[in-house]
């Protein structure tokens, strides 16, 4: 019989190419443990209720009214719920043109993209254009529509940070465009230089390639480090300059745990440069519920918002997001819960900023426990992770490492986290699916285990990292750092 045409060999090539190393082979032999009855933690994505992390109650109050209507006409619903998420829970069903079960707007509801817009003009003090703000499932959903519309073919580059999150170079993969890397400085805690943006770029168009748009991650996945204002005003001159579309992804601007360098968006440093940088530069913003003290990732609530987008191209944007009918409304729901918390006087308000500051407070004090656990290990360094939910440390793996994977077919980083792997249950990602520099290791893993099983966590990676460490040297050389 004749191959047919979902037989693999017949496969879309680039679907076989693409890679998304956070749920890997380090992920699917974690799955395989755990039915065999070992205990894995699940570091390998950044998926914060699924280690403990509770639900904040406001939000999930007003989304549980509004997926079952008929609650709010039981005398006895404010016993359970308080009067505010009630009338938050009515006031987004009148938004809705048959509940959550219909259809909203391609773009999402008006209503809810009023209020993001709202959210971004008290955030970087400029007014936003509801108009140009299109709710998505999740942010990933949104960066895959906006790359979509840029790569045109093989010859169109996207300047992509490495190491960096897999979404960007599986998508560029997926649509059959090229990836062009800048590299993080690890040495300067994983800083960007605009000398060696420059330098890719050169490259890329030596062999032909258009770079037609660059991503910055910040905070930064899966390196944790904050861009400062002056990092962005180079970033978006590179970009006036180069003619580049800027991609913020910003899904992690609630998580910060420094104070030396706050979150600060793109946009809001793009409109106080003035013009003509602020007239010229396309920039388009990314936003999640999935992230911040929030961590609802089942629940795929997502934004972009545009800046200096012609009209003829947001209709277009609109016109492919129409094919999909509509982003799911619960998600759209919590983002706007999201954008629109409870304010002071508000019944529910100390409640709120008790829990998210309680998460907050203790991702911080994560983040320290980690890198410090991290930088107590045989041949590993750590940078501190400013903001984000993961540490990415570097492992200084002995020559015998690498000559042990290489005969087991495996990257010599692969084959250390599937051995932490086997004797600790800790499930994290190398760091060869992010990117690194040739001859350097790294693995990630979140911050997102509970506070108080992460001394445990540590301990039981110094004991198996000592113990690697001791079985694999025989002062024949190491990885470079």
């Amino acid at each position: 019989m004749s191959s047919k045409s979902l037989d693999y060999e017949n496969l879309n090539e680039n679907v076989k190419k693409c890679q998304y190393a956070v749920r890997g082979e380090l992920y699917l032999r974690a799955s395989e443990l755990q039915k065999e009855g070992k205990k894995i933690i699940f570091t390998n994505v950044g998926n914060p209720h699924a280690l403990g992390q509770k639900p904040l109650t406001f939000p999930r109050q007003v989304v549980a009214l509004c997926q079952a209507p008929f609650l709010m006409d039981d005398p006895n619903v404010g016993t359970l719920f308080h009067a505010d998420a009630i009338a938050r829970a009515k006031h987004y069903l009148s938004m809705t043109s048959g509940g959550l079960g219909a259809y909203s707007d391609s773009r999402g509801l008006p209503g809810i993209r009023k209020e993001v817009a709202e959210f971004i003009e008290r955030r970087d003090g400029y007014p936003s254009d509801p108009e140009l703000i299109f709710l998505t499932d999740g942010a990933s959903k949104g960066v895959m529509q906006i790359l979509n519309s840029i790569i045109r073919g093989a010859h169109d580059g996207i300047l992509v940070p490495v190491p960096q999150y897999p979404l960007y170079s599986a998508t560029i993969s997926l649509l059959g465009g090229s990836l062009v890397p800048y590299y993080l400085e690890e040495t300067a805690n994983w800083g960007l230089d605009i000398g060696n943006l420059r330098q890719s770029v050169t490259q890329a168009r030596s062999q032909g390639i258009t770079v037609r748009a660059m991503v910055i991650i910040n905070p930064g996945n899966p390196t944790g480090q904050c861009l400062s204002e002056a990092n962005l005003k180079e970033v978006l001159k590179f970009c006036y300059e180069n003619n580049l579309v800027l991609l913020g992804d910003e899904v992690y601007q609630q998580n910060i745990y420094q104070d030396e360098r706050p979150f600060i968006s793109a946009r809001k440093v793009l409109m106080d440069m003035g013009p003509p940088i602020s007239k010229e530069v396309q920039l388009v913003s990314f936003h999640t519920v999935s992230k911040g003290y929030w961590g609802e990732c089942g629940q795929r609530g997502g934004y972009f918002e545009m800046t200096n987008i012609s009209p003829q191209t947001v209709e277009e944007i609109y016109k492919v997001a129409s094919i999909s009918l509509s982003p799911n409304v619960p998600g759209q729901i919590f983002m706007g819960l999201m954008v629109s918390p409870p304010k002071p006087g508000d019944i529910s308000y100390e409640r709120y900023v008790r829990e998210s500051k309680g998460i907050l407070e203790s991702l911080r004090r994560r983040a320290r426990i980690m890198t410090d656990g991290f930088n107590c290990c045989r041949n590993v360094v750590c940078n501190f992770t400013e903001g984000a939910m993961y540490s990415f440390p570097q492992i200084r793996l002995p020559l015998k490492v690498m000559e042990a994977a290489k005969r087991a077919g495996k990257v010599a980083d692969v084959f250390y986290c599937l051995k932490l792997l086997e004797a600790t249950g800790i499930s994290t990602v190398p760091g060869s699916g992010f990117g690194q520099k040739e001859g350097v290791f790294h693995l990630r893993t979140t911050i997102l285990p509970a506070e108080e099983d992460m001394p445990a966590i540590m301990a039981s990676f110094k004991k198996f990292n000592d113990e690697f460490m001791e079985q694999y040297e025989d002062n024949g050389g190491y990885s470079r750092m």
